[in-house]
């Protein structure tokens, strides 16, 4: 069996798209996906199925959407995919703690997208990249450095060019994910 991981776009964001977890979790088990776990309200949720990724994408999507209301996107990987994303990081130990003691928040992020963007989307995202927002990708992986809150970073708010499915997590919410694969 795969262990999954997937990560909804913007649910629980400001009120909006509301999902309870345990709720998100029944779903989940109903359709027939084993040792389902939750973290936090942003829609990381755990997974073991031997379904293809398409497969689970489309099913979930229409199944959330069903059940909720509304559609939400949904962005998966495997956690030997979400082991190699952390450890292959471009950022240096001295970028990534520079970057944290000028911005005082998260700095580092991963934006996951559904598939590799082609060469045109990632150059009209690199356009808004300056010294202060960083980023790096590889195949549909995008890593990104802020020396600044993501909040107000014209990079971030244009990460949509490359999918629209595109969702961002910080690295330390990658690494919880990831430590609940393993137990």
């Amino acid at each position: 069996m795969i262990i999954y991981i997937a990560f909804l776009r913007g649910i629980n964001v400001g009120g909006k798209n509301l999902i309870k977890m345990a709720e998100l979790k029944k779903l989940f088990e109903s359709l027939g996906l084993i040792d389902v776990k939750t973290y936090i309200q942003s829609g990381n949720i755990v997974f073991k199925s031997n379904e293809s990724e398409d497969y689970l994408i489309e099913r979930m999507e229409k199944e959330i959407e069903k059940a909720f209301g509304f559609y939400v996107p949904v962005v998966l990987r495997s956690s030997a995919e979400l082991d190699c994303l952390l450890k292959n990081c471009p950022f240096s130990v001295e970028e990534i703690s520079n970057a944290e003691n000028a911005s005082q928040v998260e700095s580092l992020y991963a934006a996951l997208l559904p598939k590799a963007p082609l060469e045109e989307r990632k150059d009209q995202l690199l356009v808004f990249q300056s010294k202060d927002e960083l980023c790096e990708m590889n195949g549909r992986d995008v890593y990104l450095l802020f020396y600044n809150s993501i909040r107000n970073s014209k990079l971030a708010n244009h990460l949509t060019k490359l999918d629209p499915k595109v969702t961002v997590r910080n690295f330390k919410t990658i690494n919880k994910v990831l430590d609940l694969t393993k137990s």
